[in-house]
């Protein structure tokens, strides 16, 4: 990875500065695509260190209830790759946030991978989170994510192996993604998996950072979460507060600007 990826250069500042990153994750088109370019500017202001951008997907097996109804959402509102596309081309106008894509692979190879990779360069995107795509059947991916200097992150679980854990570490760029909990996405009342064991491991391996993500529903959580580790991803939580207005459209921006700044301001008192 280059310096001129912006996601290393965010999480290298962060961890120059003994600063920990938020992460937050929305549905491109959840409810529209207007909204969704306005929220992620909205996470901009904030104070958010990478955006988590997920493609709609028809078939989302990692995704729990609430990122399930925003997929729905978003593609019975009709958003396609193409029109996810034009709207990071948009923000891009006016943000240099970091901005991840967060799909499963069936759009990527329906796109084509190397189209698809030097697309996602091409519009000002910084990296891949493909659930659904093992390291192991990544052999596509990898390169053409590096030959576009895409940060290509892969999920770790508190149950993976030793030996792919290690394998996580040496083929991830940009962050690792810490799943902090077995099962789907969705924000618990509790995060009852201790981390440490998962955590220790992966630093035996690897200094890359790792961020911890499903489940994280609260700034409490958030802040217990950042303690522990690179950064921290939100993700049904937020998903929630927009749902939670879709009634009422114009308090969906300020309402879920104003969740995330909380829980920007827990991971960073950490």
């Amino acid at each position: 990875m280059s310096a001129s990826n912006r996601i290393d250069a965010a999480l290298g500042k962060l961890k120059a500065d003994g600063t920990r990153a938020f992460i937050p994750y929305i549905a491109a088109g959840d409810p529209s695509l207007s909204v969704t370019e306005e929220l992620v500017l909205a996470f901009d202001a904030a104070g958010a260190d990478v955006v988590e951008l997920g493609i709609p997907f028809s078939d989302p097996i990692a995704d729990g209830p609430s990122i399930q109804r925003a997929t729905e959402r978003a593609l019975a509102a009709g958003v396609t790759v193409d029109g996810i596309f034009r709207m990071v081309e948009r923000i891009r106008r006016s943000s240099d946030i970091p901005i991840a894509f967060m799909t499963y692979y069936n759009p990527i190879f329906y796109f084509g991978v190397a189209e698809f990779c030097a697309t996602c360069k091409q519009i000002g995107i910084d990296g891949l989170i493909v659930p659904d795509l093992t390291p192991e059947d990544a052999d596509e991916l990898i390169p053409a994510a590096r030959e576009h200097d895409l940060a290509a992150i892969f999920m770790v679980a508190p149950t993976s192996t030793d030996d792919r854990m290690k394998m996580i570490a040496e083929l991830s760029t940009g962050f690792i993604y810490g799943v902090s909990l077995t099962g789907v996405t969705g924000a618990r009342d509790t995060i009852s998996i201790d981390l440490t064991p998962m955590l220790d491991k992966l630093r035996g391996y690897t200094n890359k950072p790792v961020c911890v993500g499903f489940g994280v529903g609260n700034a409490q959580q958030a802040r217990d979460v950042a303690a522990r580790c690179a950064g921290v991803i939100v993700g049904s939580a937020i998903v929630n507060t927009i749902e939670a207005n879709l009634k009422t459209p114009e308090k969906i921006v300020p309402a879920t600007k104003a969740f995330v700044e909380e829980l920007v301001a827990a991971v960073r008192s950490v």
